[in-house]
């Protein structure tokens, strides 16, 4: 096993599924968390790719993992342990009286308890590591207020604040940033395009985004952000937007 050891959640698709063959790509081997698996991860990198079938919005089942053997065995012996906390759902949108009580709780489970509980999991679990490293993926709804996504906007802002509070234990062996990604044209952006405009009303913008090809695709945002991840710089600053770097 290679020296650098990455924990990808939500490794199956778009940026998530990007980002774990570009770390996979560079000789790091990846432990992969999703509900389902990676068969063409699976099959293009057999020997440094492990996946776990886990549903992430599930805390409950979440705990019982993290309690068990298959983080530590996975970390144990790396001299830098990345975790990148991609996983995310964008949810229930729209407004506040039209939003279901089960949809807001999966939502903050999955973007929220999930990475705060996989952040203190692998800080725990990675003792032999002299670096590591904490990704929350984060977005621009963390520091812009946009009508209908209250809940996206609500926990991805979440994640900001832990990186900023985490930042300061300063513990120089562990190393965070919540770090947005810019606009990437992923599943989730053609689930916000076929959003009803009274839901969301900004919805005309991504639309265009995508009319003149101003989104990035998953493959070129998943580079760039691995260059910074692996980065010296990385951590300097608690929160961050890779356009802006």
């Amino acid at each position: 096993m290679s020296a650098t050891r990455a924990i990808v959640t939500g490794h199956t698709r778009g940026l998530g599924d990007a980002l774990a063959a570009e770390l996979l790509s560079r000789g790091i081997d990846v432990l992969g968390v999703s509900r389902s698996l990676n068969p063409s991860l699976a099959q293009r990198f057999p020997e440094a790719l492990t996946q776990v079938e886990l549903d992430l919005a599930d805390t409950a089942r979440v705990g019982a993992w993290i309690a068990g053997d298959g983080l530590r065995s996975f970390v144990a012996g790396a001299d830098r342990v990345v975790l990148v906390n991609n996983a995310g759902m964008v949810q229930p949108i729209g407004p506040l009286e039209g939003q279901d009580a089960a949809a807001i709780a999966s939502a903050v489970s999955l973007n929220v308890a999930t990475p705060l509980m996989m952040a203190s999991a692998v800080a725990a679990a990675a003792t032999d590591a002299t670096d590591r490293r904490i990704v929350h993926v984060s977005s621009g709804a963390a520091r812009n207020a946009y009508a209908g996504w209250s809940i996206y906007c609500a926990t991805k802002a979440a994640l900001d604040h832990h990186a900023r509070a985490v930042a300061l234990d300063e513990n120089r062996a562990l190393r965070i940033c919540s770090l947005a990604p810019g606009v990437v044209d992923t599943g989730m952006q053609a689930e916000i395009r076929d959003v009803d405009t009274e839901k969301f009303p900004l919805r005309g913008k991504f639309e265009d985004l995508k009319r003149n090809g101003q989104l990035a695709s998953p493959e070129a945002s998943a580079a760039k952000l691995v260059d910074y991840i692996l980065s010296e710089a990385f951590g300097q600053e608690p929160t961050a937007d890779i356009r802006a770097l």
